[in-house]
Order: C-alpha cells, then structure tokens, then sequence
C-alpha cells in the first residue's frame, strides 16, 4: 500500500512562511519569499480564491502583491488588514475585493497573461476558464499602511505577531525577547517590555487580556499587560526527563466547544537539542483561566514547527521540521490525520478553514480541512471526512433486536425455554 499523500492545492514561484485564511472573501492568503539576496527569487504576498469545483476544494490567484526585497515570515488577519513580519518590521496592508466591470470581464478570462485567474501548478479538474471557474469575477487590491521596525537585537527578526480580540491591537514578539504592543491602524506603540531572555518563539492574545509568550530560555509565561501572572509548568502531572530539557515551541488559545464563553490554551513542547534518538515532543492542553494542565500527550518523535487551532476549538493542526501533517482532537488530543513527509522538508504553517462565512460551502461534506505551507513553495490541503455517528435510538433499537433474536433462537433450540 502506497503512502498517503495529500493534494497539492497550490504552488508559489518562492518558498512559503506564512498563511492566513479570510472566510467572508474565501479567500487564502499565502506570503513568502527569497528575502533580499539576489538569487532571483520574488517576494510576495498571494491571494487566492477557494472555491468548490466538479466536488473538490480547488485554488487560484486572484491577486499577487509584490513585497519587494522583503520576504513575509509571519502573518496575522484582522477583517481586511494584514499585519506581515517583514525582516525586523511590522508592514501593514489592506486588501479589498470588488466585482469586475462586465464590459472587461470576457476580456480577463480569456487572458493566459493577466488577470486574477491565472493558475501555477493546478490540478487537471482545476484548469476551466475565468468565467467557468468563477462567475463572481473577483478583482482585489492591496494597500500598503503603516510600518514599523519590531525588533532590535543585533541580528533582529520579528517572529511573531498576533490581533488581539476586538482588532485594536497587535503584539509583536522578536530575536531580542522583548513584546511590543500596537495601536491598529497608526502602529503607535503603547507598552514595550522583557518577556524572555534570548528569542521569543511564539505568543497569543486572549479575549481578557491575557498575553502567553513562549521562548528559548525554556519558559512559557502568562503576563497582564507587563505584569507577569503565572509560568507554565506543563511537567507538573505529566512526564518528566531529568536530562532532556524541553522547551515551548507554540501557543495558541481556542474555544472550549459548546461553550464558547471559555477557553483552553494549548502548547507544544519540544526537545531543546536534537538527540540521536529523539525522545517524543508533547502536546498540553490548559484551563484558560487557571492555566494549569489539563493533559498532556506524545504526539510523536518528529520535532513540531507550527500549530494552529481551528475556529470551534475541536481540532488541532501540527506541522513538522521533516514535512509531516497531523490533526488532532483537541479534547482529548488525540490523533484523527497524518500524513508523513506530505512536504519533506519543514511546515512552516497551518491554518484551518474556518467554520463561518463561506467555511461550510466551501468544506462540503468534510468535518475539516487544514491547509499547509512550506519552503518548498507548495501549500497543501489536508481534508478530514466526517466521522458518522450512530444516533442512541439506533443504538437502543439494535440492542433490543438482538435481545429478541436471542430469546427466540433459545426457544427454538430449547422448546420450553420460557
């Protein structure tokens, strides 16, 4: 049996960091880039539509923004703003979609050269005309805001960046370990301080304020504006390696299903130092408002990169540095999906479809589906199909059949038997 694979849903001319999905536009949102070597390799932003064709999720360039000698890292979306780390800056833009003119509309789907559906790598069912493929006639462009320079360290790097619940401000988190807190849209920093010694690797913001970052110094901290609250323990009632340090490599907060008033934070944990025989990385799910451990589970020997939880909170997305893909349940983390090395080389980001606007039209019969980017340049999509439930009366009807069946093969194997 041959190894599983996932399908490639798109492919960019420059190896990919960073992906956001816009469910009202439907629209995903890959950005990357060669940086600002001269290797010939372009810098950009690419916008692509999603649509369901012939029954399968496809994509396709809607718009490309070109970034100059500044490859994208990372990505945060707030409504029709991008927030992209860019080298040690914070970039700004605003997108907006309109619909074509009639009158140049035949004209751009018929074009190979230009226009929003021009299409790299799609697969054979993808490839229709503009006007088949998508009858809106999307045209979208993109604005460049505010800038600001995030980090500060001699070799700076901004790493991280993230909204926070209502869109008003953005936390910025780099190599010199510092957290910088923004006014959206004027990029007016309003708080700055230490969090970590050495890199920050992650952070997220929760609805009440609350600021979880995590770094190379092998802490994960939880602060109130400058204040710290708590530190993670994540080893309190789990495993513990006297010699293996671990260190925390993401955070995200999510929804607690059905109840959407609360929240769990999750995190993974990796081995600080690559061993000749890794010991497995660990995923650990918290009480949002406590912050202490709820579980932890191994979630293989391959070394995690990126972590996304989707929009309800039921699902977990990993990412690997040798290419594999994983979901998981976020209740009781345990794994539904993988597929090894789908990349081979690192996964640099997931992101799930999210389940508003158009997220149900376009997951069709699916429970979800997570896309995927890596330096490789591909982005993948990874559908998981809808787990059938038995409904309980179902379940009570068969019971009491067998009950019967089984009294009346007794009666007739042993006359009497009642």
């Amino acid at each position: 049996m041959g190894r599983r694979r996932a399908p490639e849903l798109y492919r960019a001319p420059f190896p990919l960091y960073a992906l956001q999905v816009d469910p009202s536009a439907g629209l995903l949102i890959a950005a990357g880039g060669g940086g600002a070597a001269k290797t010939g390799i372009k810098n950009g932003v690419h916008f692509l539509q999603l649509e369901q064709i012939n029954g399968r999720l496809s994509a396709s360039l809607l718009h490309s923004h070109d970034t100059e000698t500044r490859a994208t890292m990372n990505l945060a979306l707030a409504g029709n703003i991008l927030a992209a780390g860019q080298d040690a800056h914070c970039q700004l833009l605003r997108f907006q979609t309109h619909q074509q003119k009639s009158k140049n509309k035949a004209e751009k789907a018929g074009s190979k050269e230009q226009g929003p559906r021009q299409r790299k790598g799609a697969a054979p069912v993808e490839k229709k005309s503009g006007a088949e493929a998508h009858q809106e006639g999307l045209e979208l462009s993109v604005e460049n805001l505010q800038a600001v320079q995030t980090d500060f360290s001699p070799d700076p790097l901004q790493k991280v960046v993230c909204f926070n619940h209502d869109h008003t401000l953005l936390a910025t988190g780099g190599t010199d370990g510092y957290v910088r807190i923004w006014k959206v849209p004027s990029l007016e920093k309003v708080l700055e301080f230490k969090a970590h010694e050495g890199e920050i690797e992650d952070l997220a913001l929760g609805p009440d304020g609350k600021l979880v970052t995590v770094g190379w110094d092998l802490k994960a901290s939880v602060w109130q504006k400058d204040q710290l609250v708590t530190q993670l323990h994540w080893q309190e009632n789990g495993p513990t390696f006297s010699n293996t340090p671990y260190r925390y490599q993401a955070c995200r907060f999510g929804q607690v299903p059905d109840q959407p008033a609360r929240l769990r934070l999750f995190t993974v944990q990796i081995p600080h130092k690559r061993l000749r025989q890794p010991p497995p990385c660990y995923l650990t799910a918290w009480d949002g408002s406590t912050f202490l451990p709820l579980r932890t589970k191994p979630c293989g020997h391959e070394v995690i990169s990126c972590l996304s939880v989707s929009e309800s909170g039921t699902f977990l997305g990993l990412g690997t540095v040798t290419g594999s893909v994983a979901i998981y349940i976020a209740f009781s983390l345990q794994r539904l999906y993988y597929v090894r090395e789908a990349h081979g080389i690192v996964v640099t980001d997931v992101a799930f479809l999210p389940e508003k606007g158009r997220g149900p039209e376009l997951l069709g019969f699916h429970e979800t589906a997570l896309f995927s980017v890596a330096v490789d340049s591909r982005c993948q999509l990874h559908l998981l199909p809808s787990r059938r439930s038995v409904p309980v009366w179902l379940l009570l009807l068969l019971c009491v059949g067998l009950i019967v069946m089984t009294i009346l093969l007794l009666q007739s194997i042993f006359p009497g038997f009642l």
